[in-house]
């Protein structure tokens, strides 16, 4: 039986990602993992590994976007910033908490869960679960046979280029994203998946490239029929438990017991984030030992070709353009609506990472104050 407490919170999830809520009941979205759905904890390690900090303040410098001239307190206020941490060369830079959190709060990743749930994909490979990214989809999920993704590769699948037909449009009721949501508020296990397997083919597999939170629950699936562990407990043994975490993570999931919503809904500190970010950075090596497959992330982070023209889109990690439009430092961002991120510039060695509570799903594409622009910048400042 659902209280009316739950159904309290169903509501506000809804309203959240619709762009329909007041700043105190959004925020909660984002700092309360089991206030809307069943959640399950991402192990952390011991002990934990301080972090390394410099004693050179990070510098003001002014970030050029739209025809003005901003700067990282602009950007801070005007995107509801409530965690920013900037590293270079392994070393803090900058660590700043606003809007009433500190180093303790977890804070919801949104879409930015898409990005580690590709890396898990990346792990299976390194163990051995998964041959290679142009295995079909349905050598490990069989019950996709004679639907749209009969002939969807992993690679393909991780890409978004499934063909599958997908609207991610968080605003409209009607979109498959937001009947996804309902089917999260419904705590059904299996409901998402069967609803994929109903979907239609809107392109053939690899040509063209349609953004889709499914086709990430496909990726958890995918993960959990390889490995025969779900994702919070894999990425817990090959990652979270080794990286010296400061906290457990905790992942929504679709129904008690059922898998972790793929796509959205991971919780972690500010500083765990950067760290995870920083195995990226490494690419995917822990103490020595090769977690991800040699050449992993920087497949992972590099921009396509799809359908003739290049999209900045790689294995679930969006592709950063230098301030000139150049691709030489390979940067990507893992990104979540309403201003989650991970930038990780390999050339550079800078990760940043930023927590927001944007007030509307737009403010991804059209923020008061580019995200891009502010990356590029702050490469600038810290050579």
């Amino acid at each position: 039986m659902t209280d009316t407490k739950s159904l309290s919170d169903s509501q506000a999830i809804v309203r959240s990602y619709a762009g329909k809520s007041m700043p105190i009941e959004h925020q909660r979205t984002f700092v309360t993992p089991e206030m809307n759905f069943a959640t399950r904890a991402v192990e952390a390690g011991a002990p934990v590994r301080p972090l390394t900090y410099c004693n050179r303040p990070l510098p003001d410098f002014p970030i050029a976007w739209n025809g003005a001239t901003y700067d990282i307190y602009d950007y801070v206020s005007r995107n509801r910033v409530a965690g920013l941490l900037v590293m270079k060369n392994d070393e803090i830079r900058l660590e700043h908490y606003d809007l009433g959190i500190d180093a303790q709060t977890r804070w919801l990743s949104m879409s930015m869960a898409k990005s580690i749930s590709t890396t898990l994909i990346g792990a299976a490979i390194q163990d051995g679960f998964i041959k290679n990214v142009d295995e079909p989809l349905t050598t490990y999920l069989p019950d996709f046979t004679g639907t749209a993704f009969d002939g969807v590769t992993v690679k393909t699948l991780m890409q978004m280029t499934s063909g599958v037909r997908w609207s991610d449009d968080q605003t409209d009721a009607n979109s498959e994203r937001r009947h996804m949501l309902e089917m999260q508020i419904a705590q059904q296990d299996g409901a998402i998946m069967r609803y994929m397997a109903e979907r239609p083919r809107a392109a053939a597999p690899g040509t063209q490239w349609c953004y889709s939170t499914g086709d990430t629950h496909v990726v958890g699936a995918l993960v959990k029929a390889a490995t025969g562990k779900w994702l919070s407990d894999y990425l817990s043994e090959k990652i979270w438990s080794k990286l010296g975490m400061e906290q457990d993570g905790a992942w929504w999931l679709e129904a008690p017991e059922g898998l972790e919503v793929a796509g959205s809904g991971f919780f972690a500190t500010l500083r765990d984030y950067a760290r995870f970010a920083r195995f990226i950075l490494d690419d995917g090596v822990i103490d020595g030992i090769r977690v991800l497959p040699e050449g992993w992330v920087r497949e992972a982070g590099s921009a396509r070709e799809i359908g003739g023209k290049r999209v900045d889109y790689g294995y679930m990690w969006w592709i950063v353009p230098g301030a000139d439009g150049s691709l030489d430092d390979g940067a990507f961002t893992a990104r979540g609506i309403f201003g989650q991120l991970m930038y990780i510039n390999p050339r550079q060695r800078v990760i940043c990472v930023v927590l927001s509570a944007r007030s509307k799903p737009a403010s991804m594409i059209n923020p008061a104050v580019a995200d891009n622009a502010f990356f590029n910048a702050l490469v600038e400042a810290v050579r």
